[in-house]
């Protein structure tokens, strides 16, 4: 049994969705931390991908000063309702993952390099959960912007799979997929810890390294 709030660990039918609404929320200021754009179209040449792995305040921090990394933002992904807020992805009835847009430069970094600290700072065995946080938009989850990218993380899903179960740990319930629509948060869900350093950050890994395969995955 999943206990109380069981029904909000269900993914909606899309019949049952939240309608949402036409106008997209756009940030209206730069990166908190260091001031550029958060739009992707910003950077040429770049290269992007969706993590889901909890509250999205903790994941944007495990990735903006990341070497490599251009830009981050905080969003929502995966579900049906158009445009939704905040609000609305806590329902449950939207079938959006919270999660953190990367954008990188594939000259500098790579998505197997993401990819590590993407597995290793949360636990993604929980389901519709991580930690005390429980929903279906705290799901653990990878949206890719390329058939190339989708390749890649799906091997390196069976290979920390092997490293999990050596370890003791359940199957990885990540879901993996081509990305659809991604839409930004509201303003005060960016960069959350950098305006907050103190705030509320639930992450936390499994202590599993993972450690991809040179010759599959230097992509």
């Amino acid at each position: 049994m999943l206990g109380v709030g069981a029904w909000k660990q269900r993914m909606p039918r899309r019949d049952d969705a939240l309608p949402g609404r036409e106008q997209a929320i756009l940030p209206r200021e730069g990166h908190h931390v260091h001031g550029r754009s958060l739009l992707s179209e910003a950077f040429p040449d770049s290269e992007s991908v969706l993590f889901g792995m909890g509250c999205f305040w903790g994941a944007e921090h495990r990735f903006w000063d990341f070497p490599g990394v251009l830009t981050t933002a905080a969003g929502y992904a995966g579900g049906y309702t158009p445009n939704p807020t905040y609000r609305e992805v806590c329902t449950g009835m939207t079938g959006h993952a919270e999660v953190v847009r990367v954008v990188y430069d594939p000259k500098v970094t790579s998505l197997p390099a993401l990819l590590r600290v993407f597995w290793e700072s949360h636990d993604p065995t929980q389901g519709m959960r991580q930690g005390n946080d429980m929903g279906t938009q705290y799901r653990s989850a990878i949206y890719t912007s390329t058939v190339a990218q989708l390749a890649i993380a799906e091997d390196s899903a069976r290979l920390y799979q092997s490293e999990l179960q050596r370890a003791g740990f359940d199957t990885v319930t990540t879901e993996i997929a081509l990305a659809g629509p991604f839409y930004f948060a509201e303003d005060e869900h960016q960069q959350y810890l950098s305006v907050h350093p103190h705030g509320y950050c639930g992450l936390e890994g499994t202590g599993v390294t993972c450690m991809p395969a040179p010759n599959r995955l230097s992509a």
